[in-house]
């Protein structure tokens, strides 16, 4: 931590690759949202502004989700843990790595587009045929209605070519700023749907529904033999991140 300016937290390191490091001492009082004099709101620690790990400002432009960030902060106890901090870490991602490659961040949403999740179905058991057909066949027909994009299915993983005017249809609905933008790519890759981010990020499911439709197959293997408590909580660690990026994104919209 700089003693000067306050540093944004890293996200941890993966299990397996390094050690965590060890976590820093919460060094001030008070977080607060701070209006700057171009219409931004930043993030100040004990009256000073808060950079990420690229060193760049942390600030965005609605003073909602500013505040969600500085209560964030306000909420770290003797130690400042990166876990806990999700529309933190989203908000750092989005300024020190996709504003700068926002045609490159599209196009992977694309990419899972072309692959989306919603478009590859089984024929047994007849629990999950039956429970694919009743969460995921309506949102295909409201991304047609929506955006005019009309996927094609495929039975088991043999791939299938989406139409060209589907992918072009959903690349034109992507939001144009880097943080909708991030948040939108966090969904799409924790689901492995663009479609089911997208129906987050339009209001047509809640995250609690969109993480539900994800996890289809689970629910299906779940109830024919058990649960697995680890799965199970890292499926929670990941839907924390899931729904903090459908929180930011739902904050910019308002």
């Amino acid at each position: 931590m700089s003693e000067m300016t306050p540093d944004a937290p890293q996200a941890p390191a993966r299990p397996g690759f390094t050690e965590r490091p060890p976590l820093p001492k919460r060094f001030y009082k008070q977080a607060r949202a701070a209006a700057t004099e171009n219409g931004l709101f930043r993030i100040e620690l004990d009256g000073r502004p808060v950079r990420t790990p690229g060193r760049n400002l942390v600030a965005v432009a609605g003073e909602r989700l500013a505040q969600a960030l500085a209560q964030e902060w306000d909420a770290q106890g003797e130690f400042i843990d990166p876990v806990t901090m999700p529309i933190t870490r989203l908000a750092n991602s989005a300024i020190d790595g996709v504003a700068s490659a926002m045609t490159e961040v599209g196009e992977e949403i694309v990419r899972y587009a072309g692959s989306d999740l919603l478009c590859y179905r089984v024929d047994t058991p007849a629990q999950l045929v039956a429970l694919h057909a009743e969460l995921w066949d309506p949102l295909l027909a409201w991304a047609r209605e929506r955006f005019g994009a009309t996927f094609m299915l495929s039975e088991g993983v043999v791939h299938v070519a989406q139409p060209p005017r589907t992918l072009e249809a959903l690349s034109a609905a992507l939001p144009g700023d880097p943080l909708r933008l991030a948040a939108l790519n966090l969904m799409t890759t924790l689901s492995g749907s663009a479609i089911l981010a997208l129906a987050v990020a339009h209001g047509r499911l809640s995250p609690e529904e969109a993480w539900r439709a994800a996890h289809a197959d689970e629910e299906v293997q779940e109830k024919l033999w058990g649960s697995d408590a680890e799965a199970l909580a890292r499926r929670a660690t990941r839907f924390r991140d899931f729904e903090a990026a459908a929180r930011a994104y739902a904050l910019l919209e308002g």
